[in-house]
Parts: C-alpha cells; structure tokens; sequence
C-alpha cells in the first residue's frame, strides 16, 4: 500500500500548474536538461560502441586476428617463406578457439599503365583463403578462381587504385618487382574493384593468386611467406595467439626452426590505441551530462520546496515530521527525473534509429575507416545507463531535499 508521501507527491506532480508562474519554466527547464543529457549519454554510448565494432571488424577482416612469419621476415614486406606451410595448420588447428588458417605472401612492386606508376604492396592469397569478409566490399567485377590447376594472372584493386591508375574490371597492366638486385616485368589483368572503406589497405594494397608471388620469389608453389589464423572470441585473441606461439615453439624447438606471431593488436597498436581513448571520451562526456542534468533537477526542486512552503507548514503543524516532508519531494522529484528520463530514452532510441537504417550522417572514409557513422544498440548497456543515471539523481537529490527541515511551521504558514 502506498504510502502519504507517494499520493501526495503525486498529487503535486499531476495537479495543474497554470499559476505556478515561477516553478513552471523552472520544471521545464529541467526535464528538458535531463531529456537532452540522456539522449546525449545514449546516442554516445550507441555509436562509440558500434563505432568500435566497425573499426575492429574491418580491421580483422583484412589482417586477420594472429598472423605466424618466419622468425627472420623482420617484419619486411619482402617476405622469408615460412618453413613447412603445409604441416603448420594441422598442427595447430585443434587449439581451442581457432576457426580458420589460410596461407599468404607479401611483396613490393610498381603498377604502370599509360599514364600513371604506383608502388603497391601486392599479396597473395591461396586457395584456402577465406572470401566471407571481401565478398561483401566487391563493387565491379568478379572474384577470380585461385583454385585452378594453373596459377592466375588476375587481380583484385581496390577502388581508390582503380581510379587512380583509371583501371576497371578486364583492363591490363604491367607490374615491376625485385630479385636478387634484377628486374621482373609481369602482366595481370583486373577480375574485379573492391571497396573496404579502410583507406589504409586501399591505398596500398591488392590481391592476387600465391602461387604468382612464389614464382616471383623463386619458391616452390606451394611455399608461403606465413599463415593468418582467424578465431571464433575476438575477446581472448590474446590467450589464442599465446596458445600459438607456445605450439610453434615447441615444433620448432624440435624441427630447428624459428617462427614468429603477431596478433592483430601488435600489427595495428595505433588503430586499438586509438579506439581504447574513445571509452576515455565517453566516460567524460556521461559524467558531464550527469552534473548537467543533476544541476538542474537541483535547481527546480529548490524552486518547487520553496514555492510550497505553505503546505511544508501546514504539514508540520499537522504532525508531520522533517523526514517525511523530505520524502514527499524525493518523490516528487523522482517522478519529474523519470518523465525527463523517458522523454530522454525516446529522443535518443529515436536519433539512434534514424542513423542505423538511413545513414543520414556521412563520415570521411579515409580519416575514420567508416564511411557513416556505424550505430550499434546494446539494450544491456542502456538500461545499466539508465538505472545509474536515475540512482545519480536520487542521489543528488538527498541534500537539497534536507531544505525541507530548516523550515520553521509558524513562519510557512504565513509565507506568501
């Protein structure tokens, strides 16, 4: 059974407030503040985190989530071949968490057509390559067959190069590379344009058979500069690349081999750097939009006290104590935090939305890796948001409310 307190508080909260001409605006004020904050805090937390999700999505899906090199590649582009390709992946597919191991080569060389020369990072790719994620960034053309008997001479190019170098699916061009201080001139033909939005791998990179670089290398066909293993947790990537390492070690330890691992934190610590200081903003931005919001409420309860200091005397002189007036108006101001909270869920589910199914905010590819702001609804991270959000202002609420007690009856009854 509800207490005096709730009705009337409630009986406050519903009661017209036409000639309330100073708590009013003042309530108003502060739902808006408390509706805006929220909506605020919710649209932060929705793109930060689908933000994240995108980035490291596009990130893993071209770099793979560990990649395994011959110990002594030095990290170069000019690729070692790593030693017995072919037995490493069953040696490590039964680690727990692994999903999927594919070979693959790098190597430097110099795309020229008519008009234009650009150095490009050309790697190769096998026929146990994984086509999920570039299936969906193909924009013209078609993925070539890399599991024919007959190495391939077609290539994939990234948009960016194609308009650059003004290629499109069927065209030809030549490419130069290095060996052993000699000059290798190769033809290939574009099968298709692909498009990632992730500017640092469309400038610098495109795609062709492996067999086509171990021939370039010097390397028997099915040699490979190393393995990109991809897992089914991102979230202990970590525990999975240790895993690895261990594994390899011990073959090699016992093969006379060296082997090195890298997950996709090591290769990428600006991008991940990067996006661990956008949890920093968020946490500032929620902590700003709390004092905001918890000012205001403030602000119109000390209005509201002092606007019904009539009816706290009249209360007083009717038995009422000092703690029960205070939760009148902790009451009374709940109610008026859940309006603005509700009001504040609802401006900020509603621009959410808007953003995820038309994409009304474009962004620059090249600088944020996205090209609209990515938008992702985690119910479980807005209801914790609103929760702290609404205990935050019941908190804030308990010291203005103690001005209730200094407030002596005889003198309220006769305050106008």
């Amino acid at each position: 059974m509800a207490s005096f307190e709730y009705h009337i508080a409630r009986r406050l909260f519903f009661e017209p407030q036409q000639d309330k001409q100073v708590s009013r605006p003042a309530v108003r004020i502060a739902l808006i503040g408390m509706a805006v904050g929220l909506a605020v805090m919710i649209a932060s937390v929705c793109i930060v985190i689908g933000f994240k999700h995108q980035v490291e999505a596009n990130v893993m899906g071209l770099s793979s989530h560990i990649q395994v090199t011959n110990y002594h590649s030095n990290f170069s582009y000019e690729m070692v071949p790593i030693e017995r390709p072919d037995t490493l992946p069953s040696l490590l597919q039964d680690i727990p968490n692994i999903r999927h191991i594919q070979r693959y080569t790098t190597k430097t060389g110099m795309l020229k057509t008519q008009d234009e020369v650009q150095a490009m990072i050309f790697k190769g790719v096998a026929d146990d390559f994984d086509w999920t994620f570039l299936q969906d960034k193909i924009v013209a053309g078609e993925i070539p067959d890399y599991q024919a008997e007959a190495p391939s001479n077609e290539v994939l190019i990234s948009q960016y190069t194609a308009n650059l170098l003004r290629l499109s699916p069927g065209d030809d061009f030549y490419a130069y590379f290095t060996r052993d201080e000699q000059i290798l001139a190769r033809k290939w033909k574009v099968a298709a344009v692909f498009d990632t939005h992730f500017s640092e791998f469309d400038r610098h990179f495109l795609l062709l058979d492996n067999r086509q670089l171990a021939r370039l290398n010097g390397w028997q066909p099915h040699q490979a500069g190393g393995l990109e293993i991809f897992v089914d947790d991102i979230r202990d990537i970590v525990d999975t690349d240790v895993a690895v390492y261990n594994r390899l070690f011990a073959f090699g330890s016992e093969q006379q081999l060296a082997y090195y691992t890298q997950s996709v934190y090591d290769l990428n610590p600006q991008i991940f750097g990067w996006l661990d200081l956008l949890d920093m903003n968020v946490w500032l931005i929620l902590a700003l939009m709390i004092f905001v919001s918890g000012f205001n409420m403030i602000s119109s309860l000390l209005i509201l006290i002092l606007e019904r200091t009539n009816l706290i005397g009249m209360l007083k002189a009717m038995g009422a104590n000092n703690l029960s007036l205070r939760k009148v108006f902790l009451w009374l101001s709940t109610m008026l935090t859940l309006r603005g909270m509700f009001w504040g869920n609802v401006i900020g589910l509603g621009l959410c939305a808007l953003q995820y199914f038309f994409h009304l905010i474009p962004l620059d590819a090249a600088v944020y890796y996205v090209s609209s702001v990515p938008v992702e609804f985690n119910f479980f991270l807005i209801i914790l948001l609103n929760l702290g959000v609404a205990f935050a202002s019941f908190l804030m609420m308990l010291l203005p409310s103690g001005l209730v007690s200094r407030i002596a009856p005889v003198k309220a009854i006769r305050f106008d």
